[in-house]
């Protein structure tokens, strides 16, 4: 049993998941409130750890883990990937209908085509045919009377509104005239969000869910950019390269190398 090349191996596979996670966000580097995901890389004897009491197998347990193989306990294993939640950089538009989300806890509450409740934190909303007000997916912005009334939760501006303002809480008046007030969401627990493609977030029990009434969190007039650092991003996809070329080297020495000189010395006959 070659214990370093599966070693190699499992830090090659790490790798490569690393390398998904780094050059999705920098796929998603202009994307408006967009947030960076990162990876924490462990040792397989930590991951292991952590969850051998809730392994079915039998053998998985704790007394039987003292006869893991000791040279596979350091293979780097992903421990578990999260997302970074800080505010992006904020770019002045001018455009009422820019509603930048400046609290790291804080989301917009919207609706899927689908019918779907989700988290966003892109602001950059316009409005569709009827005058509701969607963002960019097409998918409706809800209102704080959403879990009171929620078949009539949107949005909706008059066509002929002249001046719409939105206040730091989401309070949004139209040509002087009390419209509406955006649900601000708040999750008891932010690891709790999941991306669910779209730029959106779901969560599975909705009574973790909170409406902000005073969030102070609501900047009009404003574009969140993403909160991916291309610099660092890109230093950490040249690691990742070059992590993954020193493993494919330790492979190859394993199967050209060492085992054509085992080959040659087990074959010679004296």
């Amino acid at each position: 049993m070659q214990n370093g090349y599966y070693q190699a191996t499992g830090g090659m596979v790490t790798q490569f998941n690393r390398l998904e996670v780094i050059t999705n966000n920098l796929a998603n580097i202009n994307t408006s409130g967009y947030k960076r995901d990162d990876v924490v890389i462990a040792d397989f004897k930590r991951v292991f750890r952590e969850v051998q009491d809730e392994l079915p197998i039998d053998d998985h347990t704790r007394d039987a883990s003292r006869f893991i193989n000791t040279t596979i306990d350091t293979v780097p294993q992903i421990s578990q990937g999260y997302t970074d939640f800080s505010t992006g950089s904020l770019r002045a538009t001018g455009n009422p209908l820019d509603l930048a989300m400046v609290r790291e806890d804080a989301f917009y509450l919207v609706r899927t085509k689908d019918g779907e409740l989700r988290l966003s934190k892109d602001g950059n909303f316009q409005l569709d045919d009827e005058g509701f007000l969607i963002n960019k997916q097409g998918y409706r912005i809800l209102n704080s009377s959403y879990f009171e009334n929620p078949q009539n939760a949107g949005i909706k501006i008059p066509a002929e509104a002249v001046h719409i303002v939105a206040d730091k809480n989401g309070n949004i008046t139209v040509d002087g005239e009390a419209n509406a007030r955006l649900f601000i969401a708040q999750v008891d627990d932010i690891r709790a969000l999941e991306k669910d493609g779209d730029n959106v977030y779901r969560i599975d029990d909705l009574t973790r869910i909170r409406d902000l009434e005073n969030s102070g969190a609501v900047r009009q007039g404003f574009s969140q950019g993403s909160n991916v650092n291309p610099v660092t991003e890109m230093v950490a996809l040249i690691e990742a390269n070059r992590m993954v070329e020193m493993y494919q080297k330790v492979m190859s020495a394993h199967m050209d190398d060492l085992n054509q000189e085992a080959i040659n010395k087990l074959a010679s006959v004296k």
